[in-house]
């Protein structure tokens, strides 16, 4: 029987609606006793079982990683006097066969009260929102990226060959047809030698050639919609980007020192900080960092093979 370190302890089995509480309590050299209420998942009932955990007096409490469900838990119980862990799905499995979800906090309970229970790093609100921020700002970037290409495919397919002249279209320059071709205006000899800049004023005569597709207007109504829906997601970046900003303003030294690193740029930076967050004491080591950021090869050794291996990372 393994040695328990703790006398109060809970495991929660958190799901979209419920969350089962399982409270083990007595003295360390006996059998503990085994308490299990269920609870609802809105704010209300989340604060009545951080009550109820208070009232039991336990001292941990230990949940699963469950896709996103564990946060709104996670988010009020940080507020009561109790000591939260957060464990990899991966490494806290029970025993096929009995999966129930009483059972499942019992488990967790049980491997808590034992100290078996390695919580994952979870940081604090102000990074945890700056996390939010830098991966949303990542996603805007694909889906804008993603329209981009969108709109060379509808270029292509009517026969607009811009990309043969122009290197980017996105830009300035490029940015200038394309409007100008959303709004069903004609293109003519002059306007590209006023209008264009820089070595492209010299192609008037192959860019207007290129803009001779056919280009119906199917094409302006699909080019439109991926064009407005362009400068929608950029426009969102800049608000993304200027939060992202206000949110490093306190956090302008571990900053600077990042920025130190070749080829680390201040978005970069922000990334960084938003991952592992400013206060290195949550990791016991540089190779446990190294680890958890994915970047440290595991070990994975049978009958003295070696076999392929991934770090885990909450």
């Amino acid at each position: 029987m393994l040695e328990a370190i703790l006398e109060r302890c809970a495991g929660l089995d958190v799901h979209q609606e419920t969350v089962v509480a399982c409270v083990l309590s007595g003295p360390l050299d006996r059998a503990p006793k085994s308490e299990t209420r269920r609870f609802g998942t809105t704010t209300d009932e989340l604060l009545e079982l951080g009550r109820w955990l208070e009232d039991m007096q336990c001292t941990h409490a230990a949940m699963e990683s469950t896709g996103v469900y564990w946060k709104p838990v996670w988010n009020v119980l940080e507020a009561f006097d109790l000591e939260l862990l957060l464990a990899n799905a991966y490494h806290v499995k029970n025993l096929p066969g009995r999966k129930t979800d009483i059972n499942d906090a019992e488990w967790l309970a049980k491997l808590l009260r034992c100290g078996l229970i390695e919580g994952s790093y979870v940081p604090s609100v102000d990074i945890r929102d700056l996390r939010d921020l830098t991966r949303y700002r990542k996603k805007l970037v694909q889906d804008s990226t993603s329209e981009k290409n969108r709109i060379h495919k509808v270029l292509q397919d009517a026969n607009i060959k811009l990309t043969t002249h122009m290197s980017d279209i996105f830009g300035k320059s490029g940015r200038i047809l394309l409007q100008k071709l959303v709004n069903g205006e004609d293109i003519t000899m002059e306007f590209l030698e006023t209008q264009m800049k820089g070595a492209l004023k010299h192609k008037s005569r192959n860019l207007l050639q290129s803009l001779n597709g056919r280009f119906r207007n199917h094409h302006r109504s699909m080019l439109q919609f991926s064009w407005n829906h362009l400068l929608y997601l950029e426009n969102q970046i800049v608000q993304v980007e200027r939060d992202i900003r206000q949110r490093l303003v306190d956090k302008q030294e571990a900053v600077s020192l990042l920025t130190i690193i070749p080829g680390v740029n201040e978005q970069a930076a922000s990334v960084i900080i938003a991952e592992i967050g400013t206060d290195m004491n949550h990791f016991k080591s540089d190779h446990h960092l190294a680890a958890w950021a994915g970047v440290s090869p595991g070990n994975h050794e049978s009958a003295g093979k070696k076999k392929n291996s991934c770090p885990l990372r909450q």
